[in-house]
């Protein structure tokens, strides 16, 4: 038999493993995230509400919706290839995917189309979920730069995933990268606040972020205005994705930490 270019049939199978491991337990993996996101909005919109706060030039609601959104797809995007990785190698299952006639490429597309669905799917739980909610407006002024953003955020964090799953040999490890790299990222990424209001330290520290990119150039998608500028967040999202592309290609071609 001969193997083509490109093994189409095993990369659809790998990626529909992918997306049926998760949604077998959607309950976790994609509607707690939403509600979870959800939460968030309601208690800043109950603590500031009576403030009447602008951010903008829209209501803080307004503003924080699209970042919470987009902060639950990266997250979840980067869960769902870090634990698929991380359990199958705990498991000891891992050998199941390495031994089929596919290319360190396959496997890395596979994991990462997986991640970015769960991503999308949670946003979109959590969008319908607001358009719905009274009080706060998500209606999409560029739907290009919402897919964009959205898309290359869940590719950097599905890659992060990709090689942590990798690297750890427990799940603590793996929770290790959660707490005290992905949430601070997140969080200090101007998902509930502008750039312009932070001290100037901060607002160096915020542009360094890649995060910030991504939920900078999403909020654009909605509101039509952004802190930053949406042609420097694309190019450096794209930068950093080729970058962590080729270094979990290399990684997995190795073997390291995947074949005994």
């Amino acid at each position: 038999m001969v193997i083509p270019s490109v093994n189409w049939q095993g990369l659809k199978t790998l990626y529909l493993k992918e997306v049926r491991r998760f949604f077998k337990v959607q309950l976790q993996t994609i509607w707690a995230p939403a509600i979870t996101t959800l939460l968030f909005l309601v208690i800043f919109a109950i603590a500031l509400g009576r403030a009447k706060t602008q951010v903008l030039g829209v209501p803080y609601a307004d503003f924080l919706a699209p970042g919470l959104i987009v902060m639950g797809m990266i997250q979840n995007a980067f869960a769902n290839s870090m634990s698929s990785l991380l359990v199958a190698k705990v498991q000891g299952s891992i050998i199941d995917v390495l031994m089929p006639p596919l290319s360190p490429g396959e496997l890395l597309v596979s994991w990462v189309a997986g991640a970015v669905t769960r991503g999308w799917l949670v946003g979109i739980a959590v969008w319908l979920a607001m358009a719905i909610a009274p009080g706060v407006d998500v209606g999409v002024a560029h739907p290009l730069a919402v897919l964009y953003f959205g898309t290359m955020g869940c590719v950097m964090l599905g890659l992060i995933g990709v090689l942590t799953g990798i690297w750890a040999d427990k799940f603590d490890h793996g929770a290790a990268i959660t707490n005290f790299v992905i949430q601070p990222l997140t969080l200090l990424s101007g998902t509930f606040y502008a750039i312009d209001r932070v001290n100037p330290t901060m607002a160096i520290l915020s542009h360094a972020n890649p995060f910030f990119y991504v939920i900078d150039g999403f909020r654009f998608g909605f509101l039509g205005a952004a802190d930053g500028l949406l042609l420097q967040g694309a190019l450096v999202l794209l930068g950093v994705n080729i970058v962590l592309w080729w270094a979990s290609y290399r990684v997995i071609k190795s073997g390291w930490r995947l074949k005994a």
